[in-house]
């Protein structure tokens, strides 16, 4: 029996040396580019511009800038054109394309901010009583104007998926199952089947990995606006809202790139600098999210070469109890 165990763990052992000097994998092979709104749905409205345009246009130059950088990832877009993909049908495409990390290009809007001001008092009569004791009364009734003016927020937010909401996301990930499973899987490994007790527990290992890296993102995608001088209002949890957030099966962003009810960013979001910038922190961001990504990979490595020197220290811990378990049986 003892020869068996060790048999299993040398075998454990060159497989996992084998596996530790392959070719280091790719971090990210697939990047999916959605441009909100489009075609009917124009988005939040401007002075002169509509949300979608700018959307499209900051997503296409963002497609540009990462095929230089990243000339090895796959880019998908939602939408190429004035058109309008239904959120599920982004969401799916995304799923299916086995897409590893979303990003979604928006553009946000305030309400015009109310005000109300005093402009003086006006003399209303009226009359109290009747017949001979009717009397005339007088009184001063206060008079306001009412009027709006542009909402002066201005600035870039990155969100992600809710935290509490992962229970929501687990289920959109059992949903889209075959997201994860990997290439010939049901060849190596039979059927998937998305109630059993250990594919529930990998979606919610992957849900709480996807919200880990969705938020890495945020923030680095934060740090590169304030890098050019951005207003950055940092990355936010929406726990409403963003359905296709929650719908795809991978890390997830969603950005804000600014707000386009404030008159000098509509205008910089429409120019050609303004959404080559954007499209450059963002590019950035993704580039240094790789970046983390490979790191996390070598301290994955460094944990498997740590657990391989354990197996080790166990393979001498058995040999030894064999040994001596041998020299008690030649001494009787």
């Amino acid at each position: 029996m003892l020869k068996k165990t060790l048999a299993l763990v040398s075998l454990f052992l060159v497989g996992t040396l084998l596996f530790s000097f392959q070719e280091k994998p790719k971090v990210l092979r697939t990047i999916i580019i959605d441009a909100g709104h489009g075609g009917k749905d124009v988005g939040a409205r401007g002075a002169f511009s509509y949300e979608k345009d700018i959307c499209l246009g900051v997503a296409t130059r963002l497609g540009e800038q990462l095929a230089r950088t990243a000339p090895d990832v796959k880019l998908l877009f939602t939408r190429t054109d004035d058109s309008y993909p239904e959120l599920h049908t982004r969401a799916r495409m995304a799923n299916q394309n086995k897409g590893e990390l979303f990003i979604s290009i928006h553009v946000n809007a305030a309400p015009p901010v109310q005000h109300k001001e005093f402009t003086g008092n006006k003399t209303v009569v009226s009359y109290v009583g009747k017949g001979k004791k009717r009397k005339k009364v007088t009184r001063q009734v206060p008079q306001y104007r009412y009027y709006s003016t542009p909402n002066p927020a201005k600035g870039t937010e990155t969100y992600i998926w809710g935290a509490h909401k992962n229970e929501d996301k687990e289920v959109a990930m059992r949903e889209n199952a075959p997201m994860l499973a990997e290439e010939n899987y049901q060849q190596n490994y039979g059927d998937v089947d998305v109630n059993s007790a250990d594919f529930i527990a990998l979606s919610l290992l992957k849900t709480k990995q996807f919200f880990k890296r969705s938020a890495t993102l945020a923030g680095l995608v934060e740090e590169e606006f304030a890098k050019v001088g951005r207003v950055s209002r940092g990355q936010r949890q929406r726990q409403v809202g963003i359905w296709v957030l929650q719908a795809t099966a991978m890390p997830s962003v969603l950005v804000e790139t600014g707000y386009i009810t404030n008159r000098a960013e509509e205008d910089y979001l429409n120019s050609e600098n303004g959404q080559e910038e954007i499209a450059n922190c963002i590019t950035n961001a993704v580039k240094n999210y790789m970046g983390w990504l490979e790191k996390n990979q070598i301290s994955a490595q460094q944990g498997l070469t740590t657990g391989v020197q354990k197996q080790k220290a166990t393979e001498t811990f058995l040999n030894q109890i064999e040994a001596a378990e041998q020299r008690r049986q030649q001494a009787r």
